[in-house]
């Protein structure tokens, strides 16, 4: 009796053990010690309690992470935390750590754990290198996602160039980028602040991973940040968006108020439509450039990368007044034009919508001269508009209301009978004497 006991016994262990194989899951954590694992940079503490990991804060540190010994590429990662404190923190994925890059600085895609009322928890950031790549502001839906005291399932899928995360069930993040293709999986203990208490804990427990037979998620759920230029996912085109510049030629373009294409000003290079700065030692006689489409309602997104010192915008609703005057997402080097400065409370800086509402933004979501920046103009089809700088809203206003019409009677645009109303109009590209360069230029109709 006692010997078929064992058998039985066996039997379910190995049963189980060939399941888990069959199904293609592999623990990274066994539940004991910090085997697979080793701790980079900062100095807070990890140990292992009641089959969890526990990261604890320190003081005077920078920011710590738990990393695996292997590095991964494809992958789907699942796992559960608990945050306690109003900490943050966040799971690094494809992420790097060399003496010789950064000073052995880890440097990638990161998972947010974010309990803060900002709810970001889910968005993907860039730790230490490009910054956010995907807020929740993006997708609000998923600010409800986290439970601040409670276990929290986190899931992230890397396949190829797309990458996803959901927060207990709920999609949260889609990006699409190359920039990494394999890295660490690490567990972050974010630094804390001179003022702040340590002793602050976030525990994980059933990490497991998988990286065979995989396939990405693709389905058109949320809004999609791609970042592969001049392209558009199979996600992106079942949510009816269409490029406006191919990358490679001026079709579907031709200068504001004529038929053609300008022979001079605007040239395609590298993927990307540049405007050609003017010097006087190589004078240019450039113009504006126009879609030969027309809109109304719509959502565009597009990249800009501006020289230092640029100033451009990209206009729309243009028409009443001429076919370069409308309403103006500003393009603009803050640092160095002098139109900073200009207007009234910083309205003709970037992202703002010109010489009327200025942009409520932060340093750390604009780019400087020389990096590129994805701007995004919304308008609803009741004449809501925003404009959104770096996966952020920065402007928002009714076009036709009240406030407009005493906007615009203050503005340059007095002049201009019925300002900016016109039903529809061309997507414009400013001209403006200076180098700046646009790609990924991407439309739907609403």
């Amino acid at each position: 009796m006692r010997k078929l006991q064992i058998l039985v016994a066996f039997l379910i262990i190995f049963s189980a053990v060939s399941a888990k194989k069959k199904d293609g899951w592999i623990s990274l954590f066994n539940g004991k010690d910090l085997t697979g694992w080793h701790q980079l940079n900062g100095q807070a503490k990890y140990h292992v309690e009641k089959g969890e990991i526990v990261g604890t804060t320190v003081s005077s540190t920078p920011n710590s992470f738990l990393a695996t010994d292997k590095d991964y590429g494809d992958f789907i990662l699942e796992l559960d935390l608990l945050v306690t404190d109003n900490m943050n923190s966040g799971i690094q994925f494809r992420s790097i750590s060399k003496p010789d890059i950064k000073d052995g600085r880890v440097h990638g895609y990161q998972c947010e754990v974010d309990p803060s009322a900002r709810a970001w928890s889910g968005g993907i950031y860039d730790e230490a290198r490009r910054g956010w790549l995907y807020t929740n502001e993006l997708n609000p839906v998923a600010k409800l996602a986290f439970k601040m005291g409670e276990w929290n399932r986190y899931r992230i899928e890397c396949v190829g160039s797309s990458i996803r995360t959901w927060l207990n069930g709920i999609p949260v993040a889609y990006v699409f980028d190359d920039m990494t293709s394999s890295g660490l999986i690490a567990l972050q203990v974010h630094s804390i602040g001179k003022d702040v208490q340590p002793g602050q804990q976030i525990r994980w427990k059933n990490i497991r991973i998988k990286t065979a037979n995989l396939k990405a998620n693709e389905t058109a759920d949320i809004f999609v940040v791609n970042l592969l230029p001049n392209t558009l996912s199979s996600a992106e085109k079942a949510q009816g968006w269409k490029m406006l510049f191919d990358g490679k030629t001026t079709n579907g373009w031709k200068a504001a108020g004529q038929d053609n294409f300008p022979s001079e000003g605007w040239k395609v290079e590298d993927g990307t439509m540049m405007a050609i700065a003017s010097t006087k030692e190589k004078p240019v006689k450039g113009t504006d450039i126009v879609t030969d489409e027309k809109f109304s309602a719509f959502e565009l997104q597009f990249e800009f990368n501006f020289a230092e010192g640029a100033n451009s915008g990209v206009k729309y609703f243009t028409g009443n007044g001429g076919p370069s005057i409308g309403l103006e997402y500003q393009v603009l080097d803050d640092k160095k034009h002098p139109d900073a400065k200009m207007g009234v409370v910083g309205n003709r800086t970037m992202a703002s919508l010109y010489d009327l509402i200025p942009a409520d933004k932060q340093d750390r979501f604009t780019k400087p001269a020389g990096e590129w920046n994805i701007g995004r103009i919304v308008v609803y089809p009741d004449n809501r508009i925003e404009h959104w700088l770096n996966g952020v809203k920065v402007v928002e206003y009714v076009r036709g209301s009240n406030i407009y019409k005493a906007l615009v009677a203050r503005s340059k645009y007095a002049e201009f009978e019925n300002f900016g109303m016109i039903k529809e109009a061309p997507i414009m590209l400013q001209y403006h004497q200076d180098q700046v360069k646009f790609r990924s230029l991407k439309i739907r109709n609403l």
